[in-house]
């Protein structure tokens, strides 16, 4: 099969990539900038935006695996443009393509669109996606973490002062962005009738999640460190949200929009969602997962 990327520079889709090359899976990738020749991936020069470079990007393939998409921003029309129009413009390229299975990656956050307007774009794009006509599939990870991971790396950051704050008592599921690779990949052909208009909320295989805390100390762990995980109310994380835009403007990752997320109790994946053992299953523990990530931080100098 030759299957159509989008997202392929980003962080799950640069772990899809390594997926793919391992398997020898040949991919037509959109890439908004150019990139070194690789193995087994086709790149097509452009954006969601491009009708001519979606048209390229779905030409000749079996399926289109659709990761793009904006999760940082301050401005509920950006979500909007990225996540819904871009999803739209996809959808559209397919079927002049002629292309039926889709697999797209939403996000956890759609299940409270009323929490943030990251949620809320994801949970529209859901929708153009059940009424497409097409053999869909879509996929909300809970939290995602791995090599190259920026966002979990604050609080690996933070471990290594022994100090990790959290927000108010909760639980979330995680993901190693490896897994969910391997989980995007498998989707893409695996049998109809376990697959085809569904849709899934994989995990790490830990029922019930980590609470914040548990989490909190088991990045402590990986560290090698006790950490102390004290909570931060709700205001001093909007607060929070308020100096981290100052100093660092659109580069923020602690935006207003996220915290609207962070502070809802329950980001646990359902079991009703989980994915057929047939299909797949989760090869990477929590704790086995966060101690690679943190030996690969501070390979890579991050830490």
């Amino acid at each position: 099969m030759t299957i159509a990327l989008t997202g392929a520079t980003g962080f799950v889709g640069r772990a899809v990539l390594d997926e793919a090359l391992r398997r020898e899976e040949p991919l037509r990738a959109l890439t908004r900038r150019e990139q070194a020749p690789q193995d087994c991936v086709e790149w097509v020069r452009g954006t969601l935006d491009g009708t001519t470079a979606l048209a390229e990007m779905c030409r000749m393939t079996d399926a289109v695996l659709h990761i793009a998409g904006l999760t940082t921003s301050n401005d509920a029309a950006e979500f909007e443009r990225a996540n819904v129009t871009g999803t739209a413009n996809v959808i559209e390229a397919m079927k002049q393509a002629r292309v039926k299975r889709l697999v797209f990656v939403s996000s956890l956050s759609a299940r409270e669109p009323k929490l943030s307007s990251y949620g809320a774009s994801k949970a529209v794009a859901e929708t153009l996606v059940e009424k497409s006509g097409l053999d869909w599939t879509i996929v909300r990870p809970p939290g995602i973490y791995g090599p190259r991971d920026v966002d979990y790396f604050e609080m690996f950051r933070s471990a290594e002062w022994g100090f990790v704050p959290i927000p108010p008592r909760g639980a979330s599921s995680i993901i190693h962005v490896a897994d969910l690779a391997r989980l995007l990949l498998d989707l893409v052909d695996a049998p109809p009738a376990l697959v085809r208009k569904r849709m899934f909320e994989p995990d790490d295989g830990r029922e019930g999640g980590w609470s914040h805390r548990e989490l909190a100390k088991a990045i402590g762990t990986a560290m090698g460190r006790k950490v102390i995980a004290p909570q931060l109310p709700p205001g001093g994380m909007w607060a929070a949200a308020k100096i981290d835009r100052m100093v660092r403007g659109r580069n923020a990752r602690l935006t207003e929009d996220r915290v609207g997320y962070m502070l809802h109790p329950n980001w646990v994946a359902r079991s009703a969602h989980g994915v057929p053992r047939a299909v797949w299953e989760p090869r990477i523990s929590g704790e086995a997962g966060l101690k690679q990530t943190a030996e690969w931080y501070r390979h890579e100098g991050w830490l």
